[in-house]
Order: C-alpha cells, then structure tokens, then sequence
C-alpha cells in the first residue's frame, strides 16, 4: 500500500451496483475517499458519492484513463477491464483483487481448471467448445452446463438432467460438470490482508430458487457438525491462499451425502451470502473487504446471533416502477431489518434489497424468514 493514512488515500471502485452501495455505508465509518464507476448513471450508488462516473466496466480505454487518478482500486463486480487493471498496476496503482485473480474468476473454464491444479477437491467436469461437443459427454448426465464468461447471477447456468435436455446446451464455449447430490449448499466469506492474515465467516446454508439460481434464503450458521464446519474453514483458507489473494473471497461449496466438501464456484468480492453479517456479525463483510484491501487489522468474523437472509426479488410478471408490498408489515416484526437498493425500476427476479431476520431460537427464525418471503413483495 502507499505510504498514506487511509483517510488521504484516493479509492476507486468499478462497479455501482448495490454490493458498492453497501460498501460505502462501511467506508463512511472511517471516512474513506470513495469513487465509482458504472456504465448505470442511475445505479445505486450514483448519488452516494461525490465522484461518481458513468462509463463501460470493460472499455480499457476508458478504465485506464478514470484509474489514473487513484491510489487503490477494487471491484464490486468481476466483468471489469483487465487489461487496463494490469497497466495500472504496472504504474503503481495498487489493485485488489488483483487482476490476474479477476482474470482467472471471470472465466469459469480456467476456474475449474485451477482447482484442479492446485488439487482443490471440486466436481468432475470436462471443457466444452459449443452445444455439439456437451452431446458427445453424454455419460456425463445429470450435468450441469455452464457458459465460461457471460453467466452472472444464476443466468449461463443449465441443469441437463436426460439426454432429452441437451437441446439446452450452450453453444459457446463452457465446462460440463457431473451433477453433485448434495445434502446442502454452504458458503464461506474468507478475508485476508497483505500481511496473509486470515480470517473466516462462520459457515452459511444456502437455499436456491428451484429455476431461476438465485438465493431465496440464507441461515447463519449452518446446521452441520463441527467437523464439517472446521473442514469448510480450512478449504475456504486453502483457496484464497493458493490465490494469493488479498481482499474478501465467497468460496461456495457442495456438502455432499457421504460428508465431502466440494468447491462450486468463488468471487473474489462481497457476496450475497455475506448480507446478513451487517447485523449478525461484529464485523460486516463489507467493512472486512476496505480492512483487508487497506492492509489493516482484520476484524472479529464473531456471530453475535443466529441469522436469515431472504433475497427481496422482483415478482414474474411485474416490470416497472417498484412498488413495496407488506414493507410496514415486516418492518412492525421484532429483528427484521430491510435493505432496499435504490433500484426503481423492477423487472422479474431482479434483486431490489434483502431482509436479515435476527433470532436465538431457530425455529422461530425459519418461521420468520418464510413469513417475510410471502409478505413483501416487489411489484410494479
């Protein structure tokens, strides 16, 4: 890092999408000169900042010339300009995550590939060029076929279940992965600083919406046993060690029926996974990415109580103005804390906010997040 006080340090961020919007809500606690870049001039973060630029995330032009300017930049989305992170870096701006690691993540053919390199136990799986080539691995099904750039939140995925869904294959290039029967799906948030100081959230249970291949509900911790517990923290440790990286990491992962973790797939930024710790946690994911890209001391990952998350998604079938239905409803309920994005326009399964439901009891949270998923709705 330059030789600043962090207050005195010109930060850029790429990207001003909501994971930025919340980003900066931790960086005015510590009074931390933000600025964004996102092709959206009504993002969420547009009015958050005092610099905010509009402009094309993958324009090297157009990134290298807005990076000049700043001491450190970071992401809040992977589909940025490598290109122009790697001349930057060469002139002295200080990336993280740095560019090779962004450049690795946006690709998910050299994602599992690495895994595989660097013996990070994953799901067997071969590299397909386009939709003729995942027919020809048809002793592959189940599969699940995956575009290997392009695909983000839950779209460029598609489950091959019988040879009768290879119709739906990508005809692009992509990978072919056996199709795991998991027992549940975990994440953990690792952060690490430049001084290889480590540290983990306590594992998260994950639960997906059946087509679409977003998180409909997250639970904090997840009901496994220890040994689980301890072997995801040290799998997520491996990953972002074997990266080299600094910065926050989402390692997702399967738990499988006969006690293995896999890795699915990383980000290497705050995760959607890592919401809830704004309320449950000592320490927020999004306070722990600006600590470990400053090279500061990495905060307590400490759960202070057991926690929910419900992704706030726009409803099929309503595009347009964003309408809140039941928000007083949920806001009348002890420990439920709503987080809208500031995204006005609503369209099917977009994500416009998030709801962490805080309770001791387990039962009564899983009552509550189910009760907040069928009451606020977003409609237009």
């Amino acid at each position: 890092m330059p030789k600043k006080d962090i207050t005195d340090l010109k930060i850029g961020v790429l990207g001003g999408g909501q994971l930025g919007r919340m980003m900066i809500q931790s960086a005015i606690d510590y009074n931390l000169d933000i600025s964004i870049l996102d092709p959206d001039e009504n993002a969420p973060c547009a009015h958050l900042v005092q610099n905010f630029s509009v402009g094309k995330l993958t324009d090297e032009e157009l990134v290298y010339e807005w990076g000049k300017q700043f001491d450190l930049i970071t992401i809040e989305i992977e589909n940025v300009s490598v290109s122009a992170l790697k001349k930057l870096q060469k002139e002295g701006v200080t990336i993280f995550p740095q560019p090779q690691i962004i450049e690795l993540i946006q690709d998910k053919r050299k994602q599992k590939t690495f895994y595989k390199a660097n013996r990070i136990p994953t799901s067997e799986f071969v590299l397909t060029e386009n939709a003729s080539d995942v027919a020809k691995h048809a002793d592959m099904i189940p599969a699940v076929n995956k575009l290997g750039t392009e695909g983000y939140d839950g779209r460029g995925v598609q489950i091959i279940r019988s040879s009768e869904d290879l119709s739906k294959a990508f005809d692009k290039p992509g990978l072919l992965e056996k199709l795991i029967d998991f027992e549940k799906e975990l994440s953990v948030v690792v952060a690490r600083n430049e001084r290889g100081e480590m540290s983990c959230f306590p594992v998260v249970e994950l639960s997906y919406h059946p087509e679409h291949n977003l998180v409909e509900f997250l639970f904090a911790p997840a009901q496994i046993t220890s040994e689980t517990e301890e072997k995801a923290y040290n799998l997520a440790k491996d990953v972002i060690e074997k990266l080299d990286m600094v910065g926050l990491l989402a390692v997702e992962m399967f738990l499988t029926k006969d006690g293995e973790i896999l890795v699915n797939e990383v980000a290497p930024r705050t995760h959607n996974s890592g919401h809830h710790t704004i309320e449950a946690n000592r320490t927020s994911q999004f306070e722990q990415h600006l600590r470990a890209i400053l090279n500061m001391p990495i905060g307590s990952t400490e759960l202070i109580t057991p926690a929910a998350m419900v992704n706030l998604l726009g409803e099929d079938g309503h595009t347009g103005n964003a309408q809140y239905e039941g928000l007083e409803t949920c806001m009348g309920m002890k420990g439920v804390y709503v987080h809208l994005y500031g995204k006005k326009l609503t369209k099917p399964f977009r994500k416009m906010g998030h709801v962490t439901i805080t309770s001791d009891d387990i039962g009564e949270l899983k009552d509550k997040a189910r009760k907040v998923k069928n009451t606020l709705k977003v409609k237009a």
